[in-house]
């Protein structure tokens, strides 16, 4: 594959294919190279005593200080897709990429939108909260701060735990584990985490993770919060069409329809309720 290729091949899985796994870790690791080569740029010019990460982050990173939110409020979003080094943002990216196919595999790609920009702000008020709520953290609160995207992951991993609890996964040097029992592990190490050095980011994880669970519960009780991304419908005039055509649409509509169906019953009942007949038709679907 030729370098052109390459990089049209990238381009369209991340800002065409329609996938938001591929989309997110393109944004988040777009964003990680520019910063550090504004960094590399920034330390050759002479400013040696403070990172451009540290500069950047007074401006993009999520403050714990509520007198700084009206002027930070943007950084709700903003601080989600900043990391503080390599491992930060390839462990996050991997986890994300992990989870993140199986979330897709059976709930939609607005859905995941919804999951993982919620679950980034929920951390955000988590770590807020805490930071000025527990004594020990509140001396620290005017200058505390958090990045990463974290906690919209945590999001993806316990959605997809809470809706498929018995979903198994290959470890390495353990063999096939539920995935919840995964989950659990990484929550327990963030709750231990709260009191050891990165009680910041251990907060907005279990923000995150909260609003991954409680998405899922709502949406098996038959309430879709990702509804308001849902694009309305638009109108389409067709003139004198063909009946064979007509035929083909209607059937399209109709096989569109029965898998949106499916995956509502997924979402609600979990993948095991399916049919066979259910199963056979989301398959063939998943290779069209």
């Amino acid at each position: 594959m030729t370098k052109n290729n390459l990089l049209a091949d990238l381009k369209y899985k991340v800002f065409r294919s329609g996938n938001p796994v591929f989309f997110y870790i393109g944004i988040n690791t777009i964003v990680f190279v520019a910063v550090a080569l504004f960094g590399v740029t920034y330390f050759l010019a002479g400013n040696t005593n403070i990172r451009f990460l540290d500069y950047a982050k007074e401006y993009f990173a999520f403050p714990a200080a509520l007198p700084k939110l009206p002027f930070r409020f943007y950084t709700v979003l903003t601080y989600q897709f900043l990391h503080e080094d390599i491992f930060h943002i390839l462990f996050n990216m991997l986890w994300l990429f992990w989870m993140g196919n199986i979330f897709i595999d059976f709930l939609k790609p607005r859905q995941f939108h919804f999951v993982y920009l919620t679950g980034g702000i929920m951390g955000a008020l988590f770590f807020a909260l805490a930071f000025n709520t527990f004594p020990p953290f509140v001396p620290m609160a005017f200058a505390a701060t958090v990045i990463g995207s974290s906690a919209s992951v945590m999001a993806i991993a316990v959605a997809v735990t809470t809706l498929l609890p018995d979903y198994t996964i290959s470890l390495m040097f353990i063999g096939t584990v539920k995935l919840r029992y995964v989950v659990l592990v990484y929550l327990l190490i963030d709750l231990i985490g709260i009191g050891y050095a990165n009680p910041g980011g251990s907060f907005a994880h279990l923000g995150g993770a909260f609003m991954g669970f409680i998405y899922i519960k709502m949406l098996q009780s038959g309430h879709d919060w990702s509804a308001v991304f849902k694009a309305k419908p638009k109108l389409k005039v067709v003139k004198n069409p063909a009946a064979k055509a007509g035929a083909k649409n209607n059937s399209a509509k109709v096989n569109e329809k029965e898998i949106d169906m499916i995956l509502d019953k997924i979402s609600k009942s979990g993948y095991d309720k399916l049919s066979k007949e259910e199963k056979e038709t989301l398959f063939k679907a998943s290779k069209n």
